[in-house]
């Protein structure tokens, strides 16, 4: 049989094994794993790890925030995921305050088709708790959204606790998964005010203001409220190692309960916030970078299942123009770390380099586990016969040292400037067709395509 695409001699690591072996592709989708495989195409992996596409399940393309924008679009943002090894991305709707969950979801899709270069899918964001929103829930789920984000913060998004019950209770009931951000809103409140108050405008005063308790409670309570309405819980960008701690204990006491962290809470710490002058702006993100003694908890727990994935909250801004917005106070900068390329390397290289994770933990938590839990499993997040083709060639030698130069993400800093890795992708595929070498995007943009998604 001659295939379309061949990806030879490579080591093919999955969630559940590693082996030599061929990739055989027709069309957009693999069709055999074998050895000896020809085609009409031969790329030649030797000496390479080859991965599934990376699924990031948390990102934030083309967002407003206040008075700016998150500065990727659909077209940079996932030109510069591909680049990064993911070749699926979740984001967000965000309908009008009171409008319906349905007409968000199209006003969406309309800014994301015919510009996203790679598959994605959206969680659909619940403002309110009210009976009129909850109502349209199993209609979002009909129309391919079985994710809901709700927050715990943040005016015009939050909901206290009987509205969060109430989402727990709705979505549980049509069958479909609630995401929080949880964050204990009074407590962030009055933290901002007392420093404000002071006069203490810098941008140190961020993670002062919502320091690891303020998470580790609401993430408490965000669980309880879960378990009370039977609906399962996806905790987003969990930060402190107490929040993991608590979502771990749950899943022991058999909740249906999933923990994502990031490369920015496992790689950097608060001491980021103490740079000159208003350099700490860069890093200001909620939840923020946490003391150095949180990262090591995160790492143990993501190694041994207690958190399930890493996602980035890629939601970038400019130093210049956007994040200075803030310089008066540091409750008007711009919250979010550009960070949706390097995710693969990092892990890899903090990560399996360090020994904090094995091959097969590391393509589980960036690919396979989001895939699973977001109901896209095993079209995406694995290398087997009837999965899209959409792969990685990963070279585990290739140094790179990161920087603006070397980064597709259109802002002007990357808060991981000047970290040597060791591993790096040279190739992307997806669904058959290449869209990075070496570096370099070459695919065809708008190819991307919205993923209905539904929930085992």
């Amino acid at each position: 049989m001659t295939f379309d695409l061949v990806i030879a001699g490579g080591t093919l690591v999955t969630a559940a094994e590693t082996i030599r072996a061929d990739v055989g592709v027709i069309g957009d989708t693999i069709a055999a794993l074998g050895h000896g495989l020809t085609g009409a195409a031969r790329i030649d992996a030797d000496g390479k790890l080859v991965l599934p596409g990376g699924v990031d399940p948390h990102v934030h393309l083309d967002m407003p925030v206040g008075a700016t924008r998150s500065s990727d679009d659909w077209e940079t943002g996932t030109i510069a995921a591909a680049c990064g090894g993911t070749t699926t991305v979740i984001d967000f709707v965000e309908p009008d305050l009171g409008g319906s969950l349905a007409a968000g979801l199209a006003a969406r899709r309309a800014e994301a088709d015919g510009k996203s270069v790679i598959d994605y899918g959206l969680h659909m964001t619940l403002r309110r708790g009210d009976a009129q929103t909850l109502d349209q829930v199993p209609e979002a789920m009909r129309a391919g959204c079985a994710s809901f984000k709700t927050y715990m913060t943040y005016e015009g998004f939050r909901l206290n606790d009987a509205e969060l019950l109430a989402a727990l209770e709705a979505v549980g009931a049509a069958g479909g998964l609630v995401l929080v951000h949880a964050e204990n809103d009074a407590a962030i409140e009055r933290g901002r005010r007392k420093f404000m108050e002071a006069g203490q405008t810098a941008p140190r005063f961020h993670p002062r203001s919502r320091p690891a308790p303020v998470e580790a409670e609401a993430i408490e309570r965000a669980l309880a409220l879960a378990e009370v309405a039977g609906c399962p819980l996806y905790v987003v960008h969990t930060s402190t190692g107490r929040g993991a701690e608590a979502i771990a204990r749950a899943r022991a006491r058999g909740q249906r309960a999933y923990g994502e962290t990031c490369p920015q809470y496992l790689v950097l710490t608060d001491a980021e916030y103490e740079r000159p002058g208003f350099e700490g702006a860069k890093f200001v993100c909620s939840p923020p970078l946490r003391p150095a003694d949180n990262p090591p908890i995160l790492w143990r727990l993501l190694a041994a299942g207690g958190l399930q994935t890493v996602g980035t909250d890629h939601c970038p801004f400019f130093y210049e123009g956007q994040k200075e917005l803030g310089r008066a106070a540091f409750t008007d900068i711009p919250n979010g770390l550009p960070g949706i390329e390097a995710r693969l390397a990092l892990l890899y290289t903090f990560g399996v380099g360090q020994g904090r994770l094995s091959l097969n933990r590391w393509v589980e938590v960036c690919c396979t586990a989001p895939a699973r839990i977001f109901g896209l499993y095993p079209r995406k997040g694995t290398l087997a016969p009837g999965a899209d083709a959409d792969i990685v060639i990963f070279d585990p030698d290739r140094e790179v040292t990161l920087s603006r130069a070397v980064l597709h993400e259109r802002t002007d800093y990357t808060p991981y400037e000047g970290l040597a890795l060791r591993g790096y992708p040279v190739m992307t595929v997806a669904r058959g067709r290449v869209l990075v070498e070496d570096g370099k995007f070459v695919g065809a943009k708008g190819r991307g395509r919205f993923l209905a998604r539904g929930l085992s």
